[in-house]
């Protein structure tokens, strides 16, 4: 049987003028054609090749020697080639560039953007990429521990887990939600200091700095916000986790420190139900 989208050895059955035609064995009727520009030279009948099957411009299955980016099931970095009205287009190192329709893109990609995708076959028989799919495919080896840098991609986002992040391209981690992210884009290259390695080897990941250097800039933040509030931020910091988490993107912990830090320097008075800002 020949697999769309994977390496197989296939054996020459049948030499013809524009190529070769391959098979599982000489009597096998599912048959496949190796063009002739893809030939190696001196091969001959009956002798066995390793191929990977995909589709041409005309949808029809094909061979290739050439080395695609990822097989099935994988995923790898690829740079966008070209945007159209349908989906984007992906260079994976064969002629034929790799369809990424818009709805398995995560985040609108534009000519140049290297994104990281997998391969899947959709309801049409054709092979194309997603962003989608890829935490249970990133591997859980990794060799960092508690209070090493990393690099890593932002692949995905969600409400309840945070920011999802391919350390190295490869290996799962996170920014817990209650972090915040918002300067942070899918596709976009971060650096990160790992906070925990889960017993399943998944990371934990923080963007924030030291905790003197972040905690200026936490008190800036909330200064900022309660400027936006005309000088008189709604609620406290015995308001609940969510709203402040909603409001200002700490979590109630470093809200705390930075309000106590400028309740401190003077520039805040809490009262019952809010903060007021008193140096201006």
């Amino acid at each position: 049987m020949l697999h769309l989208g994977e390496k197989q050895s296939l054996t020459v059955v049948k030499t013809v003028d524009f190529g070769i035609y391959l098979a599982e064995n000489q009597e096998s009727q599912e048959r496949v054609l190796l063009p002739k520009k893809q030939v190696p030279e001196g091969i001959k009948l009956h002798d066995t090749i390793e191929v990977f099957l995909y589709k041409d411009s005309k949808d029809r299955l094909i061979a290739t020697t050439a080395e695609p980016a990822l097989l099935l099931n994988e995923f790898a970095v690829l740079t966008v080639s070209q945007v159209s009205h349908i989906g984007a287009f992906l260079n994976w190192g064969l002629e034929k560039d790799l369809f990424l329709p818009y709805k398995e893109q995560l985040a609108k990609v534009k000519e140049g953007d290297q994104v990281l995708v997998t391969l899947y076959i959709d309801k049409s028989r054709r092979l194309c990429a997603s962003m989608r799919g890829l935490y249970h495919l990133l591997k859980t080896d990794s060799p960092y521990q508690k209070g090493d840098l990393v690099q890593g991609r932002v692949y995905e986002f969600s409400d309840n887990f945070g920011a999802f992040i391919a350390v190295d391209d490869c290996y799962s981690a996170r920014i817990p939600s209650h972090e915040d992210h918002t300067a942070i884009h899918i596709g976009q290259m971060i650096e990160a200091k790992v906070t925990n390695v889960k017993p399943d080897g998944k990371l934990d990941l923080t963007l924030r700095e030291k905790a003197h250097i972040q905690m200026d800039k936490d008190a800036q933040r909330i200064l900022n916000i309660i400027d936006q509030y005309a000088g008189v931020l709604p609620f406290n910091d015995k308001a609940s986790p969510e709203i402040i988490q909603r409001e200002t993107q700490l979590s109630k912990n470093a809200f705390k420190r930075a309000v106590g830090r400028l309740y401190k320097e003077r520039k805040i008075i809490i009262t019952e139900k809010s903060i007021r800002r008193i140096d201006k």
